[in-house]
Formats: C-alpha cells, sequence, structure tokens
C-alpha cells in the first residue's frame, strides 16, 4: 500500500467521523435511493434486490417518522407533520408497489425531494 492510498483511506475514516446528523441522513437516503432505481431498471431478475432495497427505504422513513414523532425532535411542528405524513405514504406506497398495484416513481420522487431539503438546494415549488 502507498503512501497516498493510505492518506486518502485515513481522510476517508475522518471525513465519516465528523459527518453531520444532516449529512448522515443524506448519505442513507441518497444510497437507497440509488438501490431501489438501479434493480428496479435493472428489470424483474433483480427484483429479490428491488425488495431488499424497499424493506430498507422502509426501515429508513420508520425511523424518520419515529424520530419526528418525538417531543424532543427541534423541527417546526409542521414540518414534523410533514415528514410523519411522508412516511405513512411511503409505506403505503411501498405495499402497492410489493403487489405490483402501485408505481415506484412516487417513493423515488420523495426521496429526490428529501435529498434536495437536505442539501439546502430550493426546489422551484
Amino acid at each position: 500500500m502507498n503512501a497516498q492510498t493510505q492518506a486518502l483511506r485515513a481522510y476517508a475514516q475522518n471525513a465519516r467521523t465528523t459527518q453531520t446528523p444532516r449529512g448522515t441522513e443524506y448519505e442513507l437516503i441518497a444510497r437507497v435511493t440509488h438501490r431501489i432505481k438501479a434493480a428496479a431498471e435493472a428489470g424483474p431478475m433483480q427484483y429479490p434486490k428491488l425488495v431488499e432495497a424497499l424493506s430498507d427505504n422502509q426501515r429508513l422513513w420508520t425511523a424518520l417518522a419515529v424520530d419526528v414523532a418525538d417531543d424532543r425532535n427541534q423541527l417546526p411542528q409542521e414540518l414534523r407533520a410533514r415528514i410523519f405524513y411522508l412516511a405513512e405514504f411511503v409505506q403505503l406506497q411501498t405495499s402497492k408497489v410489493l403487489t405490483r398495484k402501485g408505481r415506484i416513481t412516487p417513493l423515488l420522487e420523495i426521496n429526490a425531494a428529501i435529498l434536495k431539503g437536505l442539501s439546502g438546494r430550493r426546489t422551484n415549488r
């Protein structure tokens, strides 16, 4: 292993330990969104991967719902309510996708909107 590789590894480890909670949320949502999209685009042979990614997305949204339901959460009440509603919608829409009665696009759009919010970029709405 050369010095450059060692330096890159050390920097990467440091970057992860100093990441903010917002950055961690962004990274988790981005990863699961990418996995959902990749599995969906890969076709029927990757259905088990899609189910796994959707399940991880549901767990992520459940964790977000639990977090915003906590009275100690410091987000504005209206934003907390909207996140909780989105978590409920994600659960319902995921069930529809898994029973082939719904589309995956709304799930990807919701995650993309959350990623924009976490990154601080404004939407055109």
